[in-house]
C-alpha cells in the first residue's frame, strides 16, 4: 500500500502546480482584486540588505551573530540595545507601573465607596454597590489614559525608538537623563506636535491591517487541513503579531532623516508590503515570546494580587484577577515591548537596507487601503527611496 503524502508535501505540490499559480496570482479582498505575482521575489529569511549589520555604540554586530535559524534577530543584541537605553527603560517602567497603580487605587477606592454605600442595604445590595464602584473607578482611569495616549506615544514610545535607531546606526548618545531630552528633540524635529505623530500612527495601523487582511486571504485558500475552522484564531493571532510593526514604521521615518514624515512612512509601508513574509514571521515569534512571558508574570502575580484584594473592604472577588492582569500588562509594556521592538528593528534593517521600492506595491496599497490614500495625500514631495521631497 502506497504511503499517504504528508500535508507539507501536499502544500509544496499545490504551490508548484499551474492551478495554484493562477489562484495565488490574484487575491480578492472584498471588492478589490489584488495581484500578488511577485511573492517569489520577496527577501528570504536569510537575505541581508544594504549594510546588514546592527551597531551598538562603537561595537558593530555582524548579521549572523547570535541569530537563530527560525528567526532573524539576536536576543543578545536586543538586550544590549535596552541596556544602552536604560534611561528610557526606567521611564517606561515608571509610566506603565504608575498607570497600573492608578488603576488599582481608583478601582480600590471605588470598591471602598461602594462598600460604604452598601451599608444602607442588605448583603446583595452591598455586593452590587462594590461592583459598580470598582467598575466606575476603573472606567474613569481608563478615560484619563485614553486622553493622554498621544503623549505616551510621543514622549515614551517614539522617544525610545529614536535612541534605538541612533544606536543601530552607530551614533553616540548622551548619558543618563540627557537621552530623554535628546530623543524628544529628535522626535519633535521629525514629527512636530504630538497630534501629528498620533494621526500618522493611526493611518499606519490602518494600512498594516490591510496588509494583514491580504495575508489572511492567502492563508484561507491554501490547502492546509482545518485552516477554515481555525481562521478565527489565525486572524486574532495576526492582529496581535503586527502590533509592533507600526513602531518599526515610525522608526524608519525617524531613521530616514527626512523632514517629510508622511513620505517616509509611505516608503516604509511599501517596504513592509514587499517584505511582509520576513517581518510577519519574526513578529509572530516575538508575539509568542512576549505574551508567553506576560502570561507567566500574570500567573506569578495572582497570589499576591489576591492577598491585596483580601485586605480590601468586602474582599472584592474579581480584584485579584484584574490586578494580576494589570501588573502583567505593565511588565509587558515596560520591558517586553521595547525588547520586541529592538529585535524587530534588527530584522527591518537587515531586510530593507538597500532594497529598491516597488511601484506596484505602492499602487497595490493605494488600491486596498483608504488609510494609505489619506497618507499619500499628505506627502509633500515625490516618491523617492529616502522619502525626501523632490
Amino acid at each position: 500500500m502506497a504511503s499517504q503524502a504528508s500535508p507539507a508535501v501536499k502544500i509544496r505540490s499545490f504551490l508548484k502546480s499551474a492551478s495554484a499559480k493562477s489562484v495565488l496570482n490574484r487575491v480578492r479582498i472584498g471588492s478589490v482584486s489584488i495581484p500578488v505575482t511577485d511573492f517569489a521575489a520577496l527577501p528570504r529569511s536569510n537575505e541581508r540588505g544594504g549594510a546588514g549589520s546592527v551597531v551598538q555604540g562603537s561595537k558593530k554586530f555582524e548579521p549572523g551573530e547570535g541569530v537563530s535559524t527560525m528567526w532573524d534577530f539576536s536576543m543578545a543584541q536586543a538586550i544590549g540595545l535596552m541596556l544602552r537605553t536604560m534611561p528610557f527603560v526606567l521611564l517606561r517602567a515608571g509610566v506603565y507601573f504608575g498607570i497600573t497603580l492608578a488603576y488599582m487605587l481608583a478601582t480600590g477606592t471605588g470598591v471602598g465607596i461602594g462598600w460604604g454605600i452598601g451599608a444602607f442595604g442588605d448583603d446583595e445590595f452591598r455586593a452590587q454597590s462594590m461592583a459598580w464602584g470598582g467598575m466606575i473607578g476603573f472606567g474613569i482611569t481608563g478615560a484619563v489614559m485614553y486622553w493622554i495616549r498621544e503623549y505616551i506615544l510621543y514622549i515614551v514610545k517614539a522617544g525610545h525608538i529614536a535612541v534605538m535607531v541612533e544606536l543601530i546606526d552607530g551614533r553616540t548618545l548622551p548619558e543618563g537623563r540627557g537621552q530623554i531630552g535628546h530623543a524628544t528633540a529628535v522626535v519633535k524635529g521629525r514629527f512636530g506636535e504630538a497630534s501629528t505623530l498620533f494621526a500618522l500612527d493611526q493611518l499606519v495601523k490602518g494600512v498594516i491591517r490591510a496588509v494583514t487582511g491580504l495575508v489572511r486571504g492567502i492563508l484561507s485558500i491554501l490547502p492546509i487541513p482545518y485552516v477554515k475552522q481555525l481562521m478565527g484564531v489565525v486572524q486574532a493571532f495576526l492582529r496581535v503579531a503586527v502590533g509592533f510593526v507600526d513602531e518599526i514604521i515610525l522608526a524608519h521615518a525617524i531613521r530616514s532623516g527626512s523632514s517629510d514624515a508622511w513620505g517616509s512612512a509611505r516608503e516604509a509601508l511599501v517596504l513592509y508590503g514587499q517584505s511582509w513574509k520576513v517581518m510577519l514571521r519574526n513578529a509572530a515569534w516575538l508575539t509568542v515570546f512576549t505574551y508567553g512571558l506576560a502570561g507567566l508574570v500574570f500567573l506569578v502575580m495572582l497570589a499576591p494580587a489576591a492577598a491585596l484584594v483580601y485586605v480590601m473592604p468586602g474582599a472584592w472577588s474579581a480584584g485579584g484577577f484584574v490586578f494580576a492582569l494589570l501588573f502583567a500588562w505593565s511588565v509587558k509594556a515596560a520591558f517586553l515591548e521595547p525588547f520586541a521592538v529592538a529585535c524587530l528593528l534588527q530584522v527591518w534593517v537587515k531586510t530593507t537596507d538597500g532594497q529598491p521600492l516597488d511601484p506596484e506595491w505602492d499602487a497595490r496599497l493605494e488600491q486596498m487601503s483608504s488609510h494609505f490614500r489619506k497618507l499619500k495625500a499628505r506627502v509633500t514631495g515625490a516618491f523617492t527611496r529616502k522619502g525626501e521631497t523632490a
